[in-house]
């Protein structure tokens, strides 16, 4: 589970880059859609989800601390999802995560975009 300050932070970014109908997996704000994918007895909730341009867009903030295997499951979901919606899946890595986080996306071959989260 990711730090509520972080998915905070995380509202605020989209807030700021135009993104409207945010969803987040914190107090204060809608929880986003859970997901359950068939074969597994998981399931995902995003950090973050909202529109851009129209089209609907899921947001991780990523941290090299979490379940690697459950974070793999969890991206090429939403990574779907976002590919199915015509959207984006973009992960936000704090200070000090993004190289894991683009390690993550080479090593796994994930559609996202990965941003700097600052602050």
């Amino acid at each position: 589970m990711t730090d509520v300050t972080l998915i905070e932070k995380a509202a605020a970014w989209a807030k700021s880059q135009g993104f409207d109908q945010i969803k987040a997996n914190s107090e204060g704000y809608e929880t986003p859609t859970q997901y359950t994918m068939k074969d597994q007895d998981k399931t995902y909730t995003p950090d973050l989800t909202g529109i851009f341009l129209g089209r609907k867009n899921y947001v991780e903030v990523i941290t090299k601390n979490m379940d690697k295997e459950f974070l793999v499951s969890k991206y090429k979901l939403l990574s779907t999802l976002a590919k199915v919606k015509n959207g984006q899946f973009i992960l936000l890595a704090p200070t000090g995560h993004k190289s894991f986080a683009d390690k993550m996306v080479e090593d796994h071959q994930l559609n996202a975009k990965v941003h700097r989260l600052i602050g």
